[in-house]
């Protein structure tokens, strides 16, 4: 179970929560900052609390309905905010031709927005036969509806203990005592960690940058008003992190609850002096479900002893 405090803030912090959390199993990591941002004003006196969204969905437009919905179960209202959106690079134009014309032992995929992009590519290449390893849970569910055919030629082989780059560079498997060949598909801000962990086992690597995030050009400013006075902003990359620390820098005392997807993306968040940091030990839809419900219940705790 997560346990907290609360600071800048008058009031003393709430009781310990109780073991009975539906989220204690998992592990979920809190930590706590002290850099401030301006706060603007919160939404109108007029409106209910019930109807004020508790929860920001940050992902590019489209992409945050099975959050959206698996929250709403619990009855917990949603804003779409997209913080960032993806644009491809030319290395993708390569990647069809680079599965036609080369055999390689893995590929590798960190991220669902390398597993869309990659899988439009093999589609385009004529669906050759590849063995994939995936970073974890997450990445592989782009993949589902693939796996589903009877004329599937995806293999997906591996992923490793925990659901990070460092582990996935030190666990995955070679094949017998020559050099181990590698694609690695990637954003072009994703960092070398894999690719020199690969390389320094002996693993021979090709990285293509297929695509790049980048901040949405456009912000509505009573939407961001709106976002600025939920409780949880939610984020699912380093990038978008650094679009929200970019929106709220010039306001005041901004100290709301971040749940991020998982490890990297919170530890991004730490360097930007973010505090009330939230993520779950491994990455995923229902570990993040369950950062952003213990982020919530703790706001709620808090508020009930102002």
């Amino acid at each position: 179970m997560a346990q907290f405090s609360l600071f800048s803030l008058s009031p003393p912090p709430p009781p310990s929560p109780s073991s009975s959390s539906s989220s204690s199993a998992l592990q979920l990591r809190r930590h706590v900052f002290f850099r401030s941002f301006p706060a603007q004003a919160s939404s109108s006196s007029s409106e209910s609390s019930h109807s004020k969204p508790k929860v920001v969905v940050t992902r590019e437009r489209g992409k945050n309905g099975k959050l959206v919905s698996a929250l709403a179960k619990h009855g917990i209202n949603c804003l779409e905010l997209p913080l960032v959106e993806h644009r491809e690079l030319p290395d993708l134009d390569r990647l069809p031709s680079v599965l036609r014309g080369n055999a390689f032992d893995w590929i590798v995929i960190t991220s669902p927005e390398a597993g869309l992009v990659f899988l439009d590519a093999w589609k385009a290449a004529g669906t050759p036969k590849v063995k994939v390893g995936v970073v974890g849970a997450g990445t592989a569910s782009m993949f589902e509806e693939v796996l589903q055919s009877s004329k599937c030629y995806i293999d997906i082989a591996f992923a490793p203990s925990k659901a990070t780059g460092k582990v996935l560079a030190s666990e995955l498997p070679k094949h017998g005592s020559g050099k181990s060949t590698v694609l690695y598909p990637a954003s072009e801000k994703a960092s070398s960690e894999i690719e020199d962990g690969l390389s320094n086992r002996g693993f021979e690597v090709t990285r293509l940058n297929t695509y790049t995030t980048v901040p949405v050009c456009h912000v509505d400013q009573l939407v961001l008003k709106q976002a600025v006075a939920a409780p949880v902003v939610s984020v699912a990359s380093p990038s978008a992190v650094r679009a929200w620390v970019n929106l709220i820098s010039e306001s005041e005392c901004w100290g709301n609850a971040i749940a991020c997807i998982g490890e990297t993306t919170a530890l991004a968040a730490r360097r930007l002096g973010l505090r009330n940091v939230y993520h779950p030990e491994n990455p995923g839809l229902e570990g993040w479900l369950d950062s952003i419900r213990e982020a919530l219940r703790v706001h709620d705790q808090f508020q009930k002893v102002q």
